[in-house]
């Protein structure tokens, strides 16, 4: 179950009156969470506003060190009201994360980059990525990405249709 209630600090798509509530915990340098990320986009189309979509942040540094500076860089640039565009930039665009594409994605945004450049030398955002992280851990997170619906965690090592089936039968009922 999930541990952490959607709060206002969140990061969502899709209103807060939809049926259906999913959050994610990802990973921007998870491969798995990239494959996933085009599903999302396609079953959020086809949901619309039926459909509630939450990110949060889990990153295995462990197997993936430049996760948490991407993590911190989306949060940057939604303290600049560009989580979203930069969500997308960072799983759209095949450069990689590395911290000068970071900054080339903050430019693309036209996010003040003297504040971006603060914010991730300052690790301004870090402390909101480790509560994240610990709402995961407390979820039972163990690998990325973890998608709960209606806070119950789905299964979806063997395809995003998982998802898909557990979002179609929440509705329903």
């Amino acid at each position: 179950m999930l541990s952490t209630p959607v709060e206002k600090t969140d990061h969502v798509l899709g209103p807060a009156s939809a049926h259906v509530t999913v959050v994610e915990y990802g990973d921007f340098e998870c491969q798995y969470c990239r494959l996933a990320y085009g599903g999302v986009k396609i079953l959020l189309a086809r949901y619309h506003d039926r459909v509630r979509f939450v990110y949060r942040h889990f990153p295995l540094t462990a197997w993936h060190p430049l996760a948490q500076d991407a993590a911190e860089a989306a949060e940057a640039a939604a303290a600049q009201h560009k989580f979203w565009p930069m969500h997308q930039q960072i799983f759209e665009q095949h450069h990689g994360i590395k911290p000068a594409m970071l900054r080339e994605y903050a430019a693309t945004l036209a996010l003040d980059l003297e504040r971006y450049d603060y914010d991730m030398k300052a690790h301004t955002y870090l402390q909101r990525v480790r509560e994240h992280q610990q709402g995961g851990i407390a979820s039972h997170v163990r690998s990325t990405p973890a998608f709960f619906v209606n806070g119950a965690i789905q299964d979806v090592t063997f395809g995003i249709e998982h998802l898909d089936h557990a979002i179609a039968v929440a509705l329903r009922h």
